[in-house]
């Protein structure tokens, strides 16, 4: 299983988008696709960051509401901060009807997490690959309220290191994580699994040559 670092898995998006030339948010919504296929009933929780983790959430809450199942997205942002791709995919939810949960204080995330607790299953849509040190605030808040329902996380279970694999303070335990394109360096750590549980690793349409920096070298030569 080829693994990358989370700086070199950013680097293939940046090629992938800035340089291939596929849009970040065509990438997101097979993301977000990828995700849904683990969802399996409703309702449906989905906590989601202000960052693009949020955004392939906002894309598994289209299509759960598409679905037809009861969908609740709790938000762990300002929605005005919302912005870029991940801006697209939540008015689109919006206007299909999607209702929305702002929690921006530690108090309203916890409350806000913990009354999902009734759902079928939950997506962790908080943190991505860029987390460092120690999740602190409504973050952290949500994730030591997140309650025992099937959880999927969205590319890494919110406040695990990608790199080395260990929580950072805490960590949203998973039943499913749904990987892009490639696991992550901090997938094979021993101490990730618990965190991980069934990994899946999704192809979401960044081409091979992105992740591949010899080969991306001799391009065009």
């Amino acid at each position: 299983m080829k693994t990358l670092t989370a700086a070199r898995m950013r680097e293939a998006d940046r090629r992938c988008i800035e340089e291939i030339g596929i849009p970040g948010a065509v990438l997101m919504n097979n993301a977000g696709t990828a995700v849904f296929h683990e969802v399996d009933g409703g309702p449906v929780g989905i906590v989601c960051g202000k960052g693009n983790n949020g955004g392939d959430g906002y894309v598994v809450g289209r299509l759960a509401l598409l679905a037809g199942y009861e969908t609740r997205l709790v938000l762990l942002a300002d929605p005005e901060t919302i912005v870029g791709d991940a801006g697209i995919f939540l008015r689109a939810y919006r206007n299909l009807g999607g209702a929305v949960t702002v929690a921006r204080t530690e108090a309203e995330a916890a409350a806000a997490v913990a009354a999902l607790s009734d759902c079928h299953v939950l997506v962790d849509a908080v943190l991505g690959t860029g987390v460092k040190g120690e999740v602190r605030g409504p973050i952290r808040a949500a994730i030591e309220a997140w309650p025992e329902v099937r959880t999927v996380a969205v590319d890494l279970p919110s406040g695990l290191d990608a790199d080395r694999g260990t929580p950072c303070g805490c960590c949203v335990r998973a039943e499913v994580t749904v990987t892009f394109q490639y696991a992550k360096q901090g997938f094979l750590a021993p101490e990730a699994a618990p965190w991980l549980g069934r990994l899946v690793v999704a192809d979401i349409g960044i081409p091979a040559i992105c992740a591949d920096d010899e080969a991306w070298a001799r391009r065009g030569a």
